[in-house]
């Protein structure tokens, strides 16, 4: 079995539980998740299955979408509605809409997060929640992340109550934390704020539409249909830029040649994707660190022994 399979992940599971929930299903051990979601957030998360384990990291370092929910009046310990009360402030004033949207707008582009206390992200090989756990405060990294887009779903034209909720989408980059996002909303407003809701609906090329749930994936492996959802690997790479090879360099590719930078990607600054005419994935190449002008494989998927 071999694919990337798009899973609709529900809400109090975490990613590796989605991973061993599915190791079972499925019957393989072979299988990776692409990026950890947090049990309260729900959506896309494609699973990687067999030798497609191999593409996980591009799948998690490309784009992501989402759409959420922030709550102003009142923060909490882990940035959304599963942590406890931090700081509460009612709010005292309508807040227009136009006021929403500009403070939108001034999130877009290139930003610096800090991530939350309650995240995966590593200071001195300890990772941010353990620290958290034990009460023990620790100074996190600042980081640059990109919000491509980030917009309001919501007509109202004035915001008001002693707490205010409103839907938004954004899309992102890696390594965006959406809880940091909604804080970062609230503080822009003049109070404290969580994300209340959140739902990934893309990640990479996939989407809501293209997901399956538990029950539905069960119901494949018993009448051995799943074979016909999978997506092949080459779907999780299609975001990256492309090197057709001929059949003669093809047989070098397999067996981890270096290769010439092609002209038309000297500029790409990233992971270079070779496939044959038929649209074929055989290796991924990267420029070499000591050649100038030249490549070298980093991850050859498939070969003469597959």
């Amino acid at each position: 079995m071999e694919g990337i399979l798009p899973l609709f992940k529900p809400a109090g599971m975490t990613s590796h539980d989605c991973v061993f929930k599915l190791r079972k299903i499925l019957k393989t051990k072979k299988v990776g998740h692409t990026g950890t979601l947090d049990p309260d957030v729900t959506g896309v998360l494609p699973i990687c299955i067999g030798k497609a384990t191999k593409v996980a990291e591009y799948i998690t370092d490309a784009g992501k979408a989402y759409e959420g929910e922030v709550t102003i009046g009142y923060s909490t310990t882990t940035e959304d509605a599963s942590g406890e009360v931090v700081e509460e402030k009612h709010v005292n004033r309508s807040i227009p809409r136009e006021e929403i949207l500009q403070v939108l707008q001034s999130l877009s582009g290139e930003i610096e997060q800090t991530p939350p206390m309650f995240s995966a992200v590593k200071v001195n090989g300890v990772r941010l929640y353990e620290y958290a756990r034990k009460g023990i405060e620790v100074e996190r990294p600042t980081r640059k992340v990109f919000i491509k887009s980030i917009e309001l779903l919501d007509d109202r034209e004035e915001f008001s109550g002693d707490k205010i909720s409103f839907r938004f989408r954004v899309s992102c980059s890696k390594g965006t934390y959406i809880r940091t996002l909604a804080v970062t909303i609230g503080e822009k407003l003049g109070y404290p704020a969580h994300m209340s809701k959140l739902t990934r609906i893309q990640s990479a090329t996939y989407t809501l539409e293209d997901c399956l749930t538990f029950d539905e994936i069960g119901n494949l492996m018993e009448t051995g249909m799943i074979k016909e959802v999978l997506r092949p690997l080459e779907s999780a790479l299609s975001h990256l830029p492309k090197y057709v090879i001929n059949d003669t360099v093809a047989e070098k590719v397999k067996n981890g040649a270096i290769l010439p930078i092609p002209e038309h990607l000297k500029n790409s600054n990233g992971p270079i994707v070779t496939e044959t005419g038929e649209g074929q994935v055989l290796a991924i190449y990267a420029e070499h660190p000591g050649k100038p002008g030249l490549m070298k494989p980093v991850k050859v998927l498939r070969n003469d022994h597959d």
